[in-house]
């Protein structure tokens, strides 16, 4: 991570969501009350996708509270964390504590994981909803990603699709890039997704949308076998011009065009 704007980004990026860890614990959208009473974050089609974690061991890269993070113990497997906000992580680890679930959380960027977690190697690597976004060189993260992974290791991956990103602010209108995009410098006037009413000190973040073909072939540069490559109509991001189902999650408004908000990405360490 030599580039200066990808430095200057990383510690803006940083700063930001050391600030907002603390917001977003006590946020309703985070809802850690109910999380500790026993509350599963992850999405249906994931444990389709995914199969059985079950005594596997699985390494969530960019955490943040860790709510996903322990989850997938709540579904059998030997989870740890790691994210670049030292804040977020103290929260992971007083939540992996209230609800008795044994965890591992280091604070480390993602570029510097191997590092980090002392070379060891995972079962599975996963990574959720908003954690692509913030990084400048996808084919650095897939490497990462790679060196973490036992042969046989599976590369798990869920994200915002970059259509939602590209027409984030009616879903019907593009007004970004989502194909060849920078790692562009944000200023933000008010709060966070979680904590929109907040006024933060550090209102500067660098994030780049990262086109599909982009991520694949950051993956399979990486030297992992793609298996599964799914779109999804559904969301738990409650995107203002989404609508919330009985199901508690969000999809678009009847009679809308259709196109997918989220997908995900399976992968192979042959």
């Amino acid at each position: 991570m030599t580039d200066p704007k990808h430095l200057a980004g990383r510690l803006a990026n940083q700063a930001r969501w050391d600030e907002a860890a603390p917001l977003h614990a006590q946020s309703a959208l985070y809802d850690l009350a109910s999380f500790r009473e026993g509350r599963d974050d992850i999405r249906p089609f994931e444990h389709d996708e995914l199969g059985s974690v079950a005594g596997r061991e699985l390494l969530h890269l960019q955490c943040h509270l860790g709510t996903d993070t322990l989850s997938w113990a709540r579904h059998g497997a030997r989870v740890s964390g790691l994210d670049f906000s030292q804040s977020a992580i103290e929260t992971a680890r007083t939540l992996a504590a209230d609800c008795g679930i044994d965890a591992e959380f280091w604070c480390a960027d993602v570029y510097d994981a191997v590092a980090a977690v002392g070379g060891r190697t995972f079962d599975i690597v996963y990574t959720g909803i908003g954690a692509l976004g913030w990084l400048p060189d996808l084919g650095l993260w897939a490497q990462v990603v790679a060196d973490l992974l036992r042969p046989n290791g599976v590369l798990y991956l869920v994200e915002i699709h970059p259509l939602v990103v590209g027409m984030v602010h009616d879903g019907r209108t593009l007004t970004q890039d989502i194909y060849e995009a920078d790692f562009t410098a944000w200023h933000e006037k008010g709060g966070t997704y979680a904590a929109p009413d907040a006024v933060l000190q550090h209102r500067t973040s660098y994030e780049r949308v990262h086109a599909l073909s982009d991520v694949i072939t950051a993956v399979l540069d990486a030297g992992l076998t793609l298996e599964l490559f799914h779109e999804q109509s559904y969301t738990n991001a409650p995107w203002p011009w989404t609508e919330r189902g009985d199901d508690g999650y969000y999809r678009l408004p009847e009679g809308w065009p259709r196109f997918p908000l989220t997908y995900s990405l399976r992968a192979t360490k042959r």
